[in-house]
């Protein structure tokens, strides 16, 4: 029998001798007794008075873990001035298993990801009120504003204090829009705030087809904000709405009603700047590009001086004026008039002390920031730090849609810190596939290592995997297949920084690839065979592949013939190789470059009696010259900017050099070109490509239509 306590009496003095702990079964502490003794904040030999706070405390300590639903500390006995306490836990409810009814595995996986709640976990009173008020919001956003959810506790007989939750949905009918009334509107047709009301659309009319017609309490009020700032844009400031109900006209729908009291349309009769020191008035008018007479669009205002890409205020934060600031005050109204106070603030430059990269495991650091504009010590540049972005992002290693960077000011120092948080991406391709077809081996390898190291390729221990990585220099190497016909062969290597020093590429290339044909015997097949009229002939498969001759036989007699057609003395062969080199231009902007390419190609055939000529070599010496402009924001997902190329590639004048008339050499007996006319190729060609990106809504919409 426990002893008694007068808690009315006076605090005495106990030391504490031993701390028994019961209720753990089914817990996760369960013989770990000496964990909640810990917890408790009391120990064996602590004095404590009795009643008093160590008590109170050591409550409170285990009600705010949240894992016990009662907590006791009991006096065991006493004697003298020592103390035996006995702490008394009551473990919450584990879960053993979640059954889900009235949703749909889709609805159900949404709602566990919300909800938390899963096997094994203790829950408690507050977790079940929680996952309810969850579930009902769930379902109201999909438009059943009137779902019923019951969450219900049973008793799991296969273990102790372990339960088993119903999580029951009647989600009702699906609440729907059946009209929007509009009254007090004249500057607006009822169409046209209908129309802007996003969310909130009346069902059965065509215009609404593939809008959401459900209702949904959260996005009416955002709907009913979109009114207002609508007239705002059109001069009614004063725009109000007075009422709005929303009552249900059946079961499944409701109606909504609409008070808007207009106001008056207002102008823009004086816009005056104050504040502006570095850059006179005409020079902000000229960024904000509005002026007295203009309707007072309140939107445009704020798009014009703060949003915009080329908004007011970047001509201060372009140029080190990062704490700037433009506040628009309204000083006077007169009738229908505003006159307009846009009081700056320009503070002092912002210098860059620090620049860091976070998530960059892909590339070598000093790779990355080579791309970056935004140097430690250089005044602050928005411009800039979009340039940077932008980059970054042209190099392919790195998600641009995830690519925002942090910029921490700090106002008494005049400096900030630019953090570029970023998500790697892999970009390499490798291509295999292979075959046996009716003329042997068939099949393709190709490796694209777009962040290759060159010189560490010495060097094993530097290397990511199998492969020396972190330059951003791009690999191409590429064989190709279709047994004793064809085979092709491919290398390219690119650096995007020659030097090291400025973003000039220099690339290498070269290729061959060689090609054979059938023998004569196969043409004068009588039956077509499997080569008939044309080049290939139509029983090639038995079905007719190519030309026009008679279904082939298949099988192995078809195999067996395509093995003995086949010429190794009628081959056509094709070598290249170039060598370019880009640089990126200063004048007339940084995003011009001028490309410049030296190319040769060798064509040799050999009784190829498809072509002009069909033995001998023709040669192609080429000069190619490009200049182009490339301003895109985004290589993948593009949403503004341009791309124009204008391209010149030529060939030396051999003919005009050594003088012969290629023009009329004679052709031989069987009416093949002389093959002295094809040794050295002579043309010209021209070349010019523009494209335009124009985004056709709000930049704010992650996926923005496009006209390109």
């Amino acid at each position: 029998m426990s002893p008694t306590i007068n808690y009315t009496a006076t605090p005495k003095k106990y030391t504490i001798e031993h701390i028994s702990v019961s209720g753990l079964e089914g817990t996760m502490y369960e013989e770990q007794d000496f964990v909640m003794v810990n917890f408790s904040g009391l120990s064996v030999g602590q004095e404590i008075l009795i009643p008093g706070e160590e008590i109170t405390y050591a409550v409170e300590r285990f009600w705010k873990q949240g894992l016990f639903a009662d907590i006791k500390i009991l006096v065991e006995k006493i004697e003298g001035d020592k103390v035996w306490l006995e702490i008394r836990l009551t473990g919450r409810p584990r879960i053993t298993d979640i059954h889900y009814t009235g949703m749909k595995r889709g609805e159900r996986n949404d709602i566990e990801e919300k909800i938390g709640m899963v096997k094994g976990n203790q829950v408690s009173p507050n977790q079940v009120d929680r996952a309810k008020t969850i579930i009902e919001a769930y379902f109201a956003e999909k438009g059943f504003g009137e779902a019923e959810v019951t969450i219900m506790e049973k008793p799991d007989p296969a273990g102790k204090n372990q339960i088993i939750l119903d999580i029951e949905v009647d989600k009702k009918e699906k609440i729907k829009v059946n009209s929007l009334n509009f009254y007090g509107n004249e500057a607006l047709k009822d169409s046209k705030l209908a129309w802007t009301m996003k969310k909130t659309n009346e069902k059965g009319k065509l215009i609404n087809l593939f809008r959401t017609k459900k209702f949904v309490e959260e996005n009416y009020e955002a709907d009913k904000k979109s009114i207002l700032d609508k007239y705002h844009e059109l001069g009614y400031r004063d725009a109000e709405i007075v009422s709005d109900s929303v009552y249900s006209h059946d079961d499944k729908t409701v109606n909504i009603d609409i008070k808007i009291d207009e106001g008056v349309k207002y102008y823009i009769r004086k816009i005056q700047w104050v504040g502006n020191t570095q850059y006179n008035s005409l020079q902000l008018d000229r960024e904000l590009n509005m002026k007295a007479g203009d309707v007072y669009n309140q939107k445009k205002l704020q798009e014009r001086l703060i949003t915009d890409e080329d908004a007011a205020i970047n001509i201060y934060q372009n140029n080190g004026y990062l704490f700037s600031n433009i506040d628009p005050i309204e000083v006077n109204i007169v009738g229908d008039s505003v006159d307009l106070e846009l009081r700056v603030i320009e503070g002092s430059k912002a210098t860059i002390r620090r620049v860091a990269i976070r998530g960059n495991d892909r590339l070598y650091e000093d790779v990355v920031r080579r791309e970056l504009r935004t140097k430690p010590g250089a005044v602050f540049s928005k411009e800039q730090l979009i340039r940077s972005i932008r980059e970054i992002a042209q190099t392919g290693h790195f998600d641009p849609e995830n690519m925002q960077p942090d910029v921490v000011p700090d106002p008494e120092s005049g400096t900030v810190d630019i953090t570029y948080g970023l998500v790697s991406k892999g970009n390499d391709q490798i291509e295999f596939s292979a075959g046996w077809g009716i003329t042997g081996l068939v099949g393709k390898l190709s490796l694209k290592l777009t962040n290759f190291s060159l010189k560490n390729m010495l060097n094993p221990s530097s290397y990511r995997g199998i492969i020396p990585q972190g330059e951003g220099q791009t690999l191409i190497l590429s064989a190709q297949t279709n047994g004793q016909y064809y085979q092709s062969y491919q290398f390219s290597f690119i650096e995007p920084w020659f030097g090291g020093k400025r973003p000039n590429s220099l690339s290498v290339s070269a290729f061959y690839s060689r090609q054979s044909d059938i023998s004569d015997r196969a043409y004068q097949d009588p039956y077509g065979g499997m080569y008939g009229g044309g080049m290939y002939g139509g029983g090639m498969y038995g079905g007719g592949m190519y030309g026009g001759g008679y279904p082939g036989y298949g099988g192995q007699y078809q195999q067996n013939m395509i093995e003995a057609s086949y010429d190794p003395d009628k081959t056509f062969e094709v070598f290249g190789a170039s060598l370019g080199y880009s640089k990126r231009l200063a004048w007339p902007d940084d995003y011009f470059y001028l490309q410049g390419q030296l190319g040769y190609q060798m064509y040799r055939m050999k009784n190829w009696r498809y072509f002009l000529i069909p033995n001998g070599v023709s040669n192609s010496l080429t000069i190619d010259l490009t200049l182009a402009r490339n301003s895109i924001d985004n290589p993948l997902y593009t949403r503004l900017g341009s791309q124009f190329t204008f391209n010149v590639s030529l060939t030396p004048p051999f003919s005009l050099w050594d003088g012969v008339d290629y023009k009329n050499l004679p052709k031989d007996e069987q009416g093949y070109e002389n093959p002295d006319k094809y040794k050295w190729l002579e043309y010209h060609k021209w070349k010019f490509k523009m494209r335009t990106y124009t985004p056709l809504s709000s930049m704010a919409i992650k996926r923005t239509p496009v006209l390109a």
